[in-house]
């Protein structure tokens, strides 16, 4: 706070000096409201981001389990067992 307010604000004594730190406490209590709205805003945007990425790895596995189960087929149907399985070497 300035040297100048600060000494106005002294000059009303008791009653000056509870109104600066008044005023020192709602600066400060707003500076942290909004700290904690920025900080509320990143968590839920992160939020999104993790919704999406989860669901796209969801997308990949069952793309995955079905090539699996395409190339199970095709190994049984090349092979001439018709759905064991099992790959023989």
């Amino acid at each position: 706070m300035d040297t100048e307010v600060l000494s106005a604000l002294t000059q009303f004594g008791v009653a000056g000096m509870v109104c600066a730190m008044w005023l020192i406490e709602r600066r400060a209590s707003s500076i942290r409201e909004r700290q904690i709205s920025e900080a509320h805003a990143r968590l839920i945007g992160q939020l999104d981001d993790r919704t999406a990425l989860i669901q796209v790895i969801q997308e990949n596995t069952r793309a995955l389990s079905m090539l699996e189960a395409g190339q199970r087929g095709l190994i049984d149907a090349l092979s001439g067992r018709g759905g064991s399985g099992a790959v023989s070497r």
